[in-house]
């Protein structure tokens, strides 16, 4: 406001720079002031409504976020549950809190900037942004969900309703298109072209929806759609920079088409919705993707009634171990071969409790082990948050370490530290081996203590849909269930790999998904578990 009057006044000091008499004595010049007034009174109610309409801006911002905020403080996991809640709360930290920064900087506002700089620290980037929405593609294609379902929040299992707007699907579809993934364009800018149809305002304009969908639909190599929506494009805008030569050259090229066939006249466009099967997914660098996500969906396990009659449930005492003798481990068989066994009650909710506690100060990007160097890196192919937890942090934590001991009947001493993971919105682990294969052989050499022999991996937490353990080789899919554990060996007797055991950590569609794992290692289990005689033992 301040500065608005000093304007003003430097404004009046310009027509009040000839002398007094000088205006006094022009009539022409008096009236010439009188409009200039008239001109500032009506600047001046313009910069009063710009500032009631920034205000209102402002209340209605407070109002929408108050009622959000109550919802998600008030169970933040069950909040974040929801996938599109996940990747809003990334848009809106990072896109529009930023618009409202802007807002409120026309006046500037201390309190308002000084709190901003405080927390933007804490802030979510771009960056993050962009891993949410990649985050929802990867449930689209892993789950086979259309960007409707999305959109409308229609997903299985979610306790809180969340919907993308207009301006959200033309985000997707837009970052996407950035990152030449036109496939997941098409699906995105034509599901904002849908909801924008059928009457949802938006700040987007339908000429931008259709500039981007119409190229990607050509990238995809579906020409008649492709003119048919630059068509729509020319029809509201016909001066658009781009649509008119991109319909002559995509007409161009069509005609090619036709002459090389042998035709002259060419099919009409196809009228039906672009859906997830209209276009095929391009092929990516996973050879076992279909299987793999087949296997998360619950389809094509191969789990026959031949050998589910092989799979047994005992008690465990660990071949009368004193800690286990009065209350020996539930254990059941999860799988005949390779054997995968489930222990239950292998936690209780306190020491889950206990051990989540210790780990989120501590969470970080998760990393993998890099197979050539040894060292510890961050992968594009798991996408979760790890700590890694010692027996010394915590009582709890040595007793977890000895139960897995007492259970397994290997020693502990040589695994590797306990490794919490938490697996928000898309987290996985795409198929990977637990161990180093001959091909890597300086993957552990740091460590001193040979291969990882096998996998001791504790769900922490029931997950909503998805999440699942997948084995793709011999099609095994085990579902979390808190407070259970899952344990297999990843090498023969024989020191030789188990290549069956290539495995997965599957999205998390709905849900937040807690494990604890202890990777046991070679060394110190030569008379715990001794060599076989074949290869294969």
């Amino acid at each position: 406001m301040a500065a608005f009057l000093v304007f003003m006044l430097l404004t009046l000091s310009s027509f009040c720079s000839p002398t007094r008499a000088e205006i006094f004595t022009s009539i022409s010049q008096m009236t010439d002031l009188i409009f200039t007034e008239r001109e500032l009174v009506q600047s001046l109610k313009e910069y009063i409504e710009a500032e009631e309409m920034k205000l209102e801006a402002v209340k209605s911002w407070a109002n929408k976020l108050d009622m959000l905020t109550r919802l998600s403080t008030s169970d933040p996991e069950g909040f974040l549950a929801h996938p599109v809640n996940a990747y809003k709360l990334m848009k809106r930290l990072n896109t529009e809190w930023s618009e409202l920064e802007s807002l409120v900087l026309q006046d500037p506002s201390d309190g308002f900037i000084s709190n901003m700089s405080v927390h933007r620290q804490s802030f979510p980037d771009e960056e993050d942004e962009k891993g949410a929405a990649k985050a929802l593609m990867r449930l689209q294609d892993t789950y086979k969900l259309d960007s409707e379902s999305f959109s409308k929040g229609k997903l299985p299992g979610v306790r809180y309703n969340a919907e993308l707007t207009v301006d959200d699907c033309f985000d997707m579809g837009k970052l996407a298109y950035n990152e030449n993934d036109y496939y997941h364009s098409v699906l995105w800018m034509q599901q904002a072209l849908r909801q924008m149809d059928s009457g949802e305002d938006a700040k987007t304009a339908k000429a931008d929806i259709l500039d981007y969908l119409s190229y990607s639909v050509y990238q995809m190599g579906d020409l008649p759609r492709a003119i048919e929506l630059t068509q729509r494009l020319v029809a509201i805008d016909p001066s658009h920079q781009r649509a008119g030569g991109n319909l002559r050259y995509f007409e161009q090229l069509l005609s090619k088409e036709l002459r090389d066939r042998g035709r002259s006249q060419q099919e009409p466009a196809d009228e039906r919705p672009i859906q997830l099967d209209t276009y095929e997914r391009p092929k990516d660098y996973l050879p076992e993707r279909e299987v793999y996500e087949a296997l998360c969906r619950g389809e094509g396990v191969k789990m026959t009634s031949k050998r589910r009659s092989r799979l047994f449930c005992r008690y465990q005492d660990g071949s009368r171990n004193p800690r286990l003798l009065l209350k020996p481990m539930k254990e059941e068989d999860e799988w005949d071969s390779p054997h995968i066994v489930r222990f239950l009650e292998a936690l209780s909710d306190e020491e889950i409790g206990k051990i989540k506690e210790l780990a989120k100060p501590k969470l970080a990007r998760a990393t993998v082990r890099d197979p050539k160097t040894g060292v510890l890196t961050v992968a594009h192919y798991r996408v979760s948050k790890s700590a890694w937890l010692e027996g010394e942090d915590d009582p709890v934590i040595a007793r977890v370490n000895q139960r897995i001991e007492d259970i397994t009947g290997l020693t502990v001493d040589t695994a590797e530290l306990l490794q919490v993971a938490n697996y928000g919105v898309g987290g996985q682990y795409e198929p990977h081996y637990d161990f180093s294969r001959k091909d890597e052989p300086d993957a552990f050499k740091s460590l001193g203590t040979g291969n990882r022999v096998a996998t001791f991996l504790n769900y922490m937490s029931d997950v909503e849909a998805g999440g699942a353990t997948v084995f793709p080789d011999f099609g095994a899919a085990i579902w979390p269930r808190k407070g259970t554990a899952v344990f297999w060996y990843n090498l023969f007797k024989s020191g030789e790999g188990d290549y069956r055991t290539r495995h997965a950590a599957c999205p998390v569609l709905v849900g937040s998904k807690w494990v604890s794992n202890k990777w046991i290692h070679e060394r110190g289990q030569e008379f715990r578990r001794p060599c076989g005689l074949t290869e294969v033992d």
